[in-house]
Parts: structure tokens; sequence; C-alpha cells
């Protein structure tokens, strides 16, 4: 398919220079298709480095949801797997992976580059999934407001997540794996019934109390 062929020279051409091609008239002179061909697939090399992106999150969600034991995760589970199987696809495409990632991700924290926009919207469908059916198991608190914040919530802790592994010099990123595993805890800690939601609680008692 032409697709895959120009989507497959461009990646070759990144992972040889480092850099993206100077001009899609040169990708396509070289492929020995018009540049018109480009155009029917792409409007520009991001929109590629956009796809490559998305496929890694769909891959990671795919491989992550076959594993036997997945229906039975907790979403706290699903959410740790789903990173750690990620992160094994970036392993085998680090180099591509790690060169986009610096070239790509912002100096100001938190702010999304727009090559991960189609991970982040497939991201944040997926967590609000594993959310909504933590809610059901009480391993969410049902917060009215707040909840529907979450999934953008948790894209910032995807982005801390690339951001950590785009910089790990730890023998086969054995730091990322150790952030994933803290950063999930705490956002699961935040997200979960806790002390906050119990002191609303016996608030709400109290004032209800005083109404009888």
């Amino acid at each position: 398919m032409e697709k895959d062929r120009i989507k497959q020279a461009y990646l070759d051409y990144v992972l040889r220079k480092n850099t993206p091609p100077a001009s899609v008239f040169k990708l396509t002179k070289k492929l020995g298709i018009p540049e018109a061909e480009f155009y029917r697939f792409y409007p520009n090399f991001e929109a590629i480095d956009r796809e490559i992106w998305a496929d890694f999150g769909r891959v990671a969600r795919e491989q992550a949801s076959k594993e036997p034991v997945w229906p039975e995760y907790s979403a706290r589970e699903k959410l740790l797997g789903f990173y750690f199987t990620l992160l094994e696809v970036l392993k085998q495409n680090r180099s591509y992976a790690l060169q986009s990632l610096r070239r790509y991700m912002p100096e100001v924290p938190g702010l999304t580059p727009r090559v991960l926009d189609d991970f982040r919207l497939d991201f944040q469908a997926f967590v609000g999934g594993i959310l909504r059916a933590g809610q059901n198991t009480n391993e969410v608190a049902s917060r009215p407001v707040l909840q529907e914040r979450y999934p953008r919530l948790f894209w910032q802790q995807a982005l801390f997540v690339l951001g950590f592994f785009a910089n790990d010099d730890s023998l086969n990123f054995e730091r990322t794996d150790a952030a994933v595993e803290k950063a999930v805890r705490l956002s699961f800690d935040l997200v979960g019934p806790n002390t906050l939601d119990s002191a609303f609680d016996l608030a709400r008692f109290l004032i209800q109390s005083r109404r009888r």
C-alpha cells in the first residue's frame, strides 16, 4: 500500500538522519512517486508522527488487554499494565521514540505537543473507561464535578511518564518503571475514597442531622 511505503520511507529517513526530510518533494522523489501522492494521505510530516504515536498507544492497549488476567485487574492494575506495555513498545522503537519526544516535547511542562494529539484523545477515552469501571468497584470515588476532569488530569500523568522516559539514562529505563509505579499509586490515592471524602461525608451527615 502506497501510504505504508510513504510512512516507512519517512521513518527510515528519520532513523538514519535523526531529522525529518528537508521536503516532501525530496522524499517522494526518492520513492519515485509524484509529490501529489504524498498529499493524498498526509498534509505534512508531522501528521505521520501523529499517526505513529497513535499506533504506539493502540498497540499498547491491545497487547495489554489480551493478557488473560486483564478482566480481573483493578482500575489501578489496568493503568499500570497499559503503561508497562507502552514502555515495552517504546523500547522496541526507542531510536524513533526518543528522537521524536526530544524534538517535540515543549520546554514548559504540561503542554501537549501536537504530535501527541491523537495519542491523547485515545488515551483519555481509554482512561475514562477504566475510571468508570473503578467507580463501580468503589476504587474511584464519585465526585460529580471533579470526576469529569479526571481523564485530562491523567493525561498530565502520561505526559510526565513520556517526558521521564525521554530523559531516563538508567539501564533498560528502570527509573521510568519506578516513576510509573509511584505516579499511578499517587493518582489512584487521589481519585479513590480518602480522608477528604470522609470529612465531606461527616459534614453532610451533621448538616442533615441538624435539619431533622
